[in-house]
Formats: structure tokens, C-alpha cells, sequence
């Protein structure tokens, strides 16, 4: 049998009419059999889907797609097997995805697939790769928020989109990745925010409550002490990614060196000390440019020298925590 919140989708779709909404619910009602083995029963499915596709009048504005502008789509590219992640968020990102594939067995035994993610450190170190490598496994759909079309200027407007979100993400199993979640999931203890912002946090959290399990939502935040305490407790997995280890890094750069047509014949481990701590973002923007100046050079310089020469240049960079500790020293009064 489908899910429950499955068929109670294609009834509402069918309800209203709703030819769209209707077509991705069967979508996922087929998926949902092809992942059981039930071919047969997946195969007489989507040829009933097709026939009604091509009999029945299609909507020009379905309802379930109001939604959609608030989200982006993308098709997820990273893979877990090619991150470079500490062993405990490895394990238990595993376990998540494993879960989620072996779900009729739990739901056999009265238990659900966990399914909302939270992940939080400093910029740049793979909370947006974890989400899209979660899609990838799980071969979903990669949906992210937008918060610029989501968060409206009037009274209620983000309540009423948020709805819409949520609707739409209903429809289909997918990835629904919410990026710097503590812009919308701020602490509604704060006395510098606002009523309105806080009765968008109590909708945020009633409707991540509310959503079915094969909608797996992972939200990142590089400031977890700014959200608020009840969003902690609404996600099952709670996992850190501080700044990559020295080797660590040296394992992302040997892998970026592998990429390279020449050999810099200096090793990774070498490199990363002398990066010192930095993040993989930085670290691949760093091989980035090595290789993009031994194009530009048409082979008049060797990438060897090109490595040593960014080497130099990266001490002499603007470092972000350079920057918050000026931050910090502005903000501390005179005496």
C-alpha cells in the first residue's frame, strides 16, 4: 500500500481539480512502488497517469505550484562517498540515508525514517554538499529555499508563503534544504525582534512538524546559538562540522592536485600546514586560482611555481576572523 499522506495528497489534488498536484503525487506513489519492487503495480500506474494526462484539461495556474516560486530546484551533483567529513557526521548521515531506503521495514515495526537535519559551523566547510549528497543518495529532488521570495513585507505574507512552501514539498519525496536557517529560525526570546517574527517561527516549526517523512528537510546554520530552543528539539539528527583538520585539508588538496595535468611534486600535507586553518571552500578557491593562472601563463610557468607564489599571497589575505575581531573590538564601549 502507498503511504497514507501519499493517497490523502491525490485526493486533495483530485478534489480540487488540481491536475498537476495530482500528477505528482501518482509520481511518487510510482517511485514509491519501483522502490518496493512492485513493478507491476507501478507499471499500471503510470499508465493509467498517462492516459489521464492526455484526456483531462490541464489547469494554466495549479494551486500546489504557488508554491514553487519560493523554492529553487537543482539537481543534486555531490556524492557522500566523495566528501571529506568527520567520522561520527559520516556514520550517522549513513544511518539517515539508510533509514530512509529501508523505510517499509520500519514502518513494519510502527517506527518512521528520521527525517529533518540540522547542521551547524562556520562557513564553507559542507553543509550545503551534506544536503545535496543526501538528495543524490536517496535519488530525490534537490529543493532549496528562497528566502527572498519567501519572506513578504506585510502582516501574515510569510506565514501564507511558508504554507505554500510546505505544500508544494508535500507533493513529491525530495530534499528540502533551508540555508543560514537562523535568518527565519531566530530565538523569539530575543527582545530586538519583532511579534511578526515570532509568530513566523512558531508556523516554521508547526509545519516542519507536520511534514511526512519522505521529505527529508536538513537546515544549515553557520550561528546555532542564534536559533531558537524549540527548533533544536524538532530535528532528529543535530550534527557539527567545525574547520577541517590539517589532514583533512591535506586529503581535499591531494585530491585537487590529482585533477591537475602537471604534478606540483609538493605535498599536500606541506601545503595545508602552511594554509593553516582555513575551510574547504577557501581551500578549493585556492587550487582554483593555481590552475586558472597556469592556463593563463599557456605553459610559460610552471604550476609548481604558481603553487609556491599563491602560497606567499595567501598569508597577506583579509581573514574573516580577522574581521569579526574587529567586529568585536567596535562594539566593546569606552571606558
Amino acid at each position: 500500500m502507498a503511504r497514507s499522506d501519499l493517497l490523502l495528497s491525490i485526493v486533495r489534488a483530485g478534489a480540487a481539480g488540481d491536475q498537476a498536484a495530482l500528477r505528482s503525487s501518482v509520481e511518487a506513489v510510482v517511485a514509491d512502488e519501483r522502490n518496493k519492487n512492485h513493478n507491476v503495480l507501478a507499471d499500471r500506474l503510470q499508465r493509467a497517469l498517462n492516459t489521464v494526462a492526455v484526456t483531462s484539461p490541464v489547469r494554466t495556474v495549479p494551486s500546489s505550484h504557488a508554491g514553487r516560486d519560493t523554492i529553487l530546484e537543482t539537481e543534486p551533483r555531490q556524492r557522500l562517498e566523495d566528501l571529506i567529513l568527520p567520522l561520527p557526521v559520516t556514520h550517522q548521515v549513513g544511518q539517515l540515508v539508510e533509514e530512509q531506503h529501508r523505510a517499509d521495514l520500519l514502518r513494519a515495526h510502527g517506527m518512521q525514517p528520521r527525517h529533518r537535519v540540522l547542521l551547524s559551523g562556520p562557513p564553507g566547510n559542507g553543509k550545503t554538499s551534506i544536503a545535496e549528497a543526501i538528495a543524490e543518495a536517496l535519488a530525490v529532488q534537490f529543493f532549496t529555499v528562497r528566502y527572498d521570495a519567501l519572506v513578504g513585507s506585510y502582516l501574515g505574507e510569510t506565514n501564507t508563503r511558508l504554507a505554500r512552501l510546505f505544500d508544494y514539498a508535500r507533493t513529491v519525496p525530495c530534499v528540502l534544504f533551508f540555508d543560514e536557517f537562523d535568518s527565519i529560525g531566530k530565538e523569539r526570546g530575543d527582545i530586538h525582534e519583532t511579534g511578526e517574527i515570532k509568530r513566523v517561527v512558531s508556523f516554521l516549526l508547526m509545519q516542519i512538524d507536520q511534514l511526512p517523512s519522505y521529505v527529508v528537510t536538513v537546515a544549515a546554520t553557520n550561528h546555532a546559538e542564534l536559533l531558537d530552543r524549540a527548533v533544536w528539539r524538532r530535528f532528529q539528527l543535530r550534527l557539527s562540522l567545525p574547520q577541517p583538520s590539517r589532514d583533512a585539508l591535506a586529503t581535499f588538496l591531494d585530491r585537487q592536485f590529482a585533477l591537475w595535468p602537471d604534478n606540483p611534486r609538493i605535498r599536500p600535507e606541506t601545503v595545508a600546514t602552511k594554509l593553516g586553518s582555513i575551510s574547504f571552500a577557501e581551500a578549493l578557491e585556492f587550487c582554483q586560482t593555481i590552475r586558472r593562472q597556469h592556463i593563463l601563463s599557456l605553459g610559460a610557468r610552471s604550476i609548481r611555481d604558481i603553487l609556491r607564489e599563491q602560497i606567499e599571497f595567501w598569508a597577506t589575505r583579509v581573514r574573516i576572523d580577522e574581521l569579526d575581531a574587529a567586529r568585536s573590538e567596535q562594539t566593546v564601549p569606552s571606558s
